[in-house]
């Protein structure tokens, strides 16, 4: 394909120039759709690329091709796959500097957050090559005379993955290489704020030596793609990371034809301080569960809970290292922090600190003046949170920090708990007694005490509630590309 398109602002970036696709990868081919979309650089507000807008035949041919190179995928031996996966997954990382650089343009966060996004999600490539090869059935005693009762796992089919822009990288591998790997064909619809990412994997995929078909990249409007892979029969199942609002929307759209259906979805995670905890320990930990990702981070802590005892030194602690957080383009050495990925974004954030400060909420510290572009959001502390602001309320995804106080253990429950949504928690102090009280009480699909760092390819990574369905990474991310099938072989001489 030609890269005519393509502006100065990513080639003279990349060592690899082949890596830069603007159209769609579709049955081993790269197609143009009938339009193209401009991509944008959140932090400059540059055009740095266009990408093609897929016609609704063409993605249909997807759908289809995706069917046609299902039986012989799935008919490969596991190690077959595990190689090709491999494969992939070498690629993936010779190409790191490359592939972060292009998150970088497309996404805005800094760059030594992009190139570890680039070894966490070649990490689920390595995992599932490898697990695909212990996708074990069981066998059943018995209850019928002459008869052996088993199950074997097999692949569902073709699996539509829904991806979002806050990790263009890590959310696309975690899902496919699930999928791949247990013998499912892909339909990948990225972000349309970062459709490089996903092409540069499909380009890296197709060296890789993955036949046509079974991985294909669709770009283009992100409502009329998705309703077209909720209706196809041919699509079995379905894969959404994104917002609450619109997963159920996709939950809707897939009911008509029963699709196998996972959701990561919103998040509103409580971060609990207990008394016993030092204060500055837990400053430093809040501070980096709040901001990763400039806040835009479904595991991002949006509630604080303080005691009322270390409340004020815990807000001074956390205003600190707040101050330390470097904003700026994520190419600039020591930024840590970049853009928001829209100005849609900022002025959400602002309307969530002026309800906040509306209803009497203290702005410790978040000077917007200071924001480097029109993109930035400066990190935000609020003190003296109640319920009823839309910081305590909702996902906030943005880098504003929600700190209340509380007087008694006995109120931390109700209080985390009081959400619709149901994805990570976090609990730091040292008294096993009220940890174990609320690792069982928290009504959060993942909790960790003690640690920031939560993920990896070997936990199963998912909510409840209103935070989704399923669970992505570990064995259990077999679970939403894989069906069991039961059999009985009866008739059997001798048997018992």
């Amino acid at each position: 394909m030609s890269n005519s398109k393509v502006t100065d602002a990513i080639m003279p970036y990349l060592r690899d120039p082949r890596l830069v696709r603007e159209l769609a990868y579709i049955n081993g081919k790269w197609v143009h759709g009938n339009r193209d979309m401009a991509v944008f650089n959140p932090a400059t507000g540059d055009v740095i690329g266009h990408c093609t807008q897929l016609q609704p035949q063409q993605v249909n041919e997807a759908i289809a091709a995706a069917a046609n190179a299902f039986p012989p995928w799935r008919s490969l031996l596991a190690d077959e796959r595990a190689a090709i996966l491999m494969r992939w997954h070498d690629l993936i990382l010779e190409h790191k500097e490359d592939l972060a650089i292009l998150m970088v343009l497309e996404q805005g966060k800094s760059l030594a957050d992009a190139r570890g996004e680039v070894d966490y999600g070649a990490s689920f490539v390595r995992w599932f090559a490898e697990e695909g090869r212990r996708a074990y059935g069981d066998t059943i005693p018995s209850h019928i005379p002459n008869a052996q009762l088993a199950t074997i796992r097999e692949p569902i089919g073709v699996a539509a993955l829904i991806t979002p822009w806050n990790f263009p990288h890590a959310m696309i591998t975690r899902k496919a290489a699930a999928a791949l790997a247990i013998g499912c064909t892909v339909l990948i619809k990225p972000a349309s704020e970062t459709p490089f990412s996903a092409l540069a994997l499909a380009e890296l995929a197709e060296r890789a030596g993955f036949p046509p078909g079974v991985i294909n990249v669709l770009t283009g409007k992100g409502a009329d793609i998705c309703t077209l892979l909720c209706q196809s029969n041919k699509v079995r199942a379905l894969s959404f990371t994104g917002s609450t609002r619109v997963g159920k929307l996709l939950l809707e759209q897939a009911a008509s034809t029963v699709k196998k259906c996972s959701m990561e979805l919103g998040g509103n995670a409580p971060f609990i301080v207990l008394p016993d905890m030092n204060i500055a320990e837990a400053a430093r930990a809040a501070v980096a569960a709040k901001f990763q990702t400039a806040g835009q981070d479904c595991l991002a802590a949006n509630r604080i809970l303080v005691p009322r005892s270390g409340y004020e030194a815990f807000l001074d602690a956390f205003a600190g290292e707040m101050a330390c957080i470097r904003v700026g383009n994520g190419f600039e050495q020591g930024v840590t922090m970049g853009p928001l990925i829209s100005h849609r974004a900022v002025a959400k954030a602002q309307e969530i600190v002026d309800d906040a400060v509306a209803k009497g909420a203290r702005l410790i510290a978040g000077d917007q003046q200071a924001a480097p572009g029109a993109n930035f959001f400066m990190p935000t502390l609020l003190a003296d949170v109640t319920p009823q602001m839309k910081v305590f309320r909702e996902e906030n995804f943005c880098p504003v920090a929600g700190v209340l106080a509380y007087d008694h253990f006995d109120e931390l429950l109700p209080l985390a708990n009081d959400t619709e949504y149901g994805l990570t928690a976090y609990v730091y102090g040292h008294d096993i007694r009220y940890i174990w009280q609320l690792l069982r009480g928290l009504e959060f699909g993942m909790v960790s005490v003690n640690s920031v760092k939560m993920t990896g390819h070997g936990i199963p990574f998912g909510g409840i509630k209103q935070s989704g369905l399923g669970r992505e990474g570990s064995r259990h991310g077999f679970d939403e590309y894989s069906q069991i099938k039961y059999y009985c072989l009866g008739n059997l001489p001798g048997g018992r």
